[in-house]
């Protein structure tokens, strides 16, 4: 019996030594350690992408349209009210620079009084020139009749006075017509100047009131009422005070409907090809991160482009925010998840336990009470996880970090089929 109790007190505390040493062990192992527990589930293929906040629609606040018309080609912006001004319908905007105006405005007027002094004269010269062609047509018609007179009287006269007065009648007669004739082209000539010089000043003076009509266009007001939002340049700047705007691209700023916002983003070449219309999207707000809003791609563009941020090309993505949210401003960066494939029952661990070496993945794995590496073999990867096909089973215990003295192990190759 004695010897029955003294076999049971010594396997009880062989026990307790064990239990304690394997404790211990683990405990040693696991101290700075982090290790998660390897699940089957639900797993999404995505794409992260950043993206900017744009309305869908907007309304633009234009400069003048007929600058191009008028000879401006380009203006500086003197005056900006502030971007994210709320405005209504009619309220100052912007005002361009006038100097470029004023001095055509100037040389208008010059030309305009230099066109009226030369019509002046023109009139006056035309009046005065009709004038005396008319009086030298009725001197010849005088003549003409007072050489009428002589003849009917010279009847009786001998035959060489008579040819002789018929002769100065001829002769009255003829010069009569040519002076007739000379007056119309005159009085023609005379409306043809009339009508050019008229023409000019008309000229003018449409240009003059073209100009200051322009000019009154220089002070740029809301269409409608809205939130201002600058618009860019080439390069992608906003218009700030001191930028300029050109006849072909007028554009100041715009009024954007909130109502319904896109988020703009741009998805590297590689990825592009999982993406498609339609598929859901995660859109969150890097100035609100505890705002979880949903999305759906609405275009992807078929044609690359290369963009100075990026190393390689690109292809622009439009994502449709689904929500209504008044904190929703143009300009806030997102960040998109676009959900481009569901796998159901795989397993999956963090992308932070796979490690690579020779162009094999293998993970620290838990074995016993030590730590093995093993390699495994993986499928489609997320942002923070990867599927595993091979190599891992569920509920295996991986580690995230390298273990204190795993690294040099030598790898568990998986068994080739």
């Amino acid at each position: 019996m004695l010897k029955n109790k003294k076999v049971i007190i010594a396997a009880v505390l062989l026990i307790v030594a064990l239990s304690g040493w394997y404790f211990y062990s683990r405990a040693s192992a696991n101290e700075g350690d982090v290790s998660v527990i390897v699940k089957k589930g639900e797993f999404e293929i995505e794409v992260v992408t950043s993206g900017e906040l744009e309305a869908k629609t907007s309304k633009d606040i234009e400069g003048p349209t007929a600058m191009r018309s008028l000879g401006i080609w380009q203006v500086k912006i003197e005056n900006l009210v502030p971007e994210g001004s709320a405005v209504k319908k009619g309220d100052f905007i912007a005002e361009l620079d006038k100097t470029e105006i004023a001095t055509k405005i100037k040389d208008a007027q010059s030309e305009l009084e230099k066109t009226q002094s030369q019509y002046e004269q023109i009139r006056l010269d035309t009046t005065l020139t009709l004038r005396q062609a008319r009086d030298e047509l009725n001197n010849l018609n005088f003549q003409v009749k007072e050489k009428q007179i002589i003849v009917e009287q010279s009847t009786y006269e001998p035959p060489a006075t008579i040819r002789q007065v018929n002769l100065d009648m001829e002769k009255t007669k003829k010069s009569m017509e040519q002076t007739e004739a000379n007056y119309l082209i005159k009085r023609a000539q005379s409306v043809a100047k009339m009508q050019e010089i008229t023409a000019s000043l008309n000229q003018t003076k449409n240009k003059l009131d073209n100009l200051m009509n322009l000019m009154a266009q220089f002070t740029i007001t809301a269409p409608e009422s809205g939130m201002v939002i600058y618009e860019r340049d080439w390069n992608g700047k906003k218009k700030v005070v001191g930028a300029t705007i050109s006849a072909w691209e007028p554009t100041v700023a715009t009024l954007p409907d909130l109502n319904t916002m896109i988020s703009k983003t741009y998805v590297n070449e590689v990825d592009i090809r999982k993406l498609k219309v339609g598929q859901m999207v995660d859109v969150s707000l890097d100035a609100f991160p505890e705002k979880k809003l949903t999305g759906k791609v609405t275009q992807v563009a078929n044609v690359g482009e290369q963009m100075p941020k990026y190393d390689s090309k690109v292809f622009e993505v439009i994502v449709q925010v689904n929500e209504k949210d008044t904190t929703l401003r143009p300009a806030m960066t997102t960040s998109n998840k676009i959900i481009v494939g569901k796998m159901k029952n795989v397993l999956s661990v963090p992308l932070d336990a796979v490690h690579t070496a020779d162009s094999s993945s293998f993970v620290y794995i838990r074995s016993g009470m030590g730590v093995s590496k093993k390699q495994i073999k993986t499928g489609a990867a997320n942002e923070n996880s990867i599927i595993v096909t091979n190599g891992l089973t569920e509920g295996d215990e991986i580690f995230l970090n390298i273990p204190k003295g795993a690294e040099d192990k030598e790898m568990k190759t998986l068994a080739k089929k």
